[in-house]
């Protein structure tokens, strides 16, 4: 595909045929900023937050970090608002948590901008992801997917308090709330198909660098790691000054102070691929487990040898979760523990009866059909992929199917290129009115 014919698809999606306008009118809520009007770039110097203000949560609530069932408080850095990193990123703001870091709004003293600050948990190794990033460094490409990925501004390592751990910060230019954060804003729960395909055109255009590119599987593609871009950048300094004008609530130890999240407004921005903490080098012949447990390919799942088409398939399950009120696939037995038999079951009852090419690739098909593709484990859901779906119907229903056939299929080789959905009609309805 020209590269310039790309960078012509995204110039559309980004303008006003996208669904920028689409998703304004359909939210059911957009949190509010403050003080509009400031100024978008931060002022310089490290500024004092107050010391007082705030609604203190009760001591036995778990909240955030603590929630987590894995959490151990001497992992976790200690962070505060005002705390000053690297000697130049000041906190003024919690935008999130996760089971391995906590990620906050900072202001660069040094580069007059805000940036996120993702820090690590001190037993969490991030060397993997710090290696992705310094390859997709030495790639030399003016390709435009490169703008749909999250870049590294820097790494830089810090002790905690006590100096008995390091942490390792990450830093990011700042996003807004993720693609799983959005649908819960909307009605019902789902996008639009305008709204999603100008999200995955996007995901796509990403894909398609880091496949063809880069050499790079990303392994990991779900709503939660796709983030809208900032669109109107004074969000950022009303966040700052909301702190100090309504400071969040928050838990305090001797040793560290807990805060909640502060809830970021909708950005309106096109969509971002983030978080390569999962990421391989190399498209072919990988081995492992990966991928979220809903959204495994067929060969993970028989722990047959991978390649770049397990994005694919993701792509698949991704814009599935986003349309349709559920999931595509459940993999859950009657204990509702994760069960692979359950989910190949549920695959086969959507696709049909997988390839006895592709079942020849893992001894493992075995334990699920018998040595003629014939199935003989749990027991068949009665449904095809055309009764699941249920917000379309006439020719619009068809188009979308046939799009979705072409990511799901068993054999990852007859799978769609990212390249090749970029232009699908169904992806590419609607853009150029």
């Amino acid at each position: 595909m020209h590269k310039g014919r790309l960078s012509y698809l995204l110039s559309q999606c980004s303008g006003a045929s996208s669904a920028s306008t689409s998703l304004r009118s359909h939210l059911v809520i957009a949190p509010a900023v403050t003080k509009r009007g400031m100024a978008t770039r931060p002022r310089s110097g490290p500024r004092v937050f107050p010391s007082s203000g705030w609604d203190t949560i009760d001591p036995s609530i778990p909240v955030e970090e603590e929630s987590i069932a894995t959490y151990t408080p001497e992992k976790f850095y200690p962070a505060r608002i005002g705390e000053v990193f690297n000697h130049r990123y000041q906190v003024v703001s919690k935008l999130g948590y996760g089971s391995s870091a906590t990620v906050w709004l900072c202001r660069d003293l040094v580069g007059h901008r805000y940036i996120a600050l993702k820090i690590y948990i001190a037993s969490k190794t991030v060397t993997q992801e710090i290696e992705i990033y310094n390859h997709l460094n030495t790639v030399q490409s003016d390709h435009a997917g490169r703008s749909c990925l999250r870049p590294l501004l820097e790494v830089f390592q810090t002790q905690s308090p006590d100096r008995q751990r390091v942490h390792t910060c990450l830093v990011h230019p700042p996003l807004g709330i993720s693609l799983h954060q959005l649908t819960s804003l909307l009605p019902r729960g789902v996008m639009s198909s305008a709204i999603v395909r100008t999200t995955i055109r996007n995901v796509l255009a990403a894909l398609d660098f880091l496949h063809t590119e880069a050499g790079v599987i990303h392994t990991d593609l779900q709503p939660n790691n796709i983030l809208l871009g900032i669109k109107d950048e004074s969000i950022l300094s009303n966040i700052e000054q909301a702190e100090f004008e309504t400071p969040m609530p928050r838990k305090t130890y001797n040793d560290r102070t807990i805060y909640l999240s502060r809830p970021l407004p909708i950005s309106y921005g096109t969509p971002v691929l983030c978080d390569l903490g999962e990421a391989r080098v190399g498209t072919d012949k990988q081995q492992g487990d990966i991928m979220p447990d809903l959204y495994r390919a067929p060969e993970v799942i028989l722990k047959m040898s991978w390649d770049y088409k397990v994005d694919i398939w993701n792509v698949g399950m991704v814009i599935w979760s986003l349309f349709q009120r559920r999931h595509l696939f459940h993999a859950r037995n009657a204990e509702r523990e994760l069960d692979d038999g359950v989910h190949l079951a549920e695959m086969q009852a959507v696709l049909g009866p997988p390839p006895l090419e592709f079942l020849a690739r893992s001894e493992r098909s075995l334990l699920f059909w018998d040595e003629n593709g014939h199935w003989k484990g749990a027991q068949l859901p009665h449904h095809t992929l055309e009764e699941r779906e249920e917000r379309l119907d006439g020719d619009e229903k068809s188009d979308f199917l046939r799009f979705l056939r072409r990511m799901l299929c068993w054999l990852p080789e007859q799978r769609a290129t990212a390249k090749e959905l970029l232009f699908d009609p169904w992806l590419m309805h609607g853009l150029f009115k």
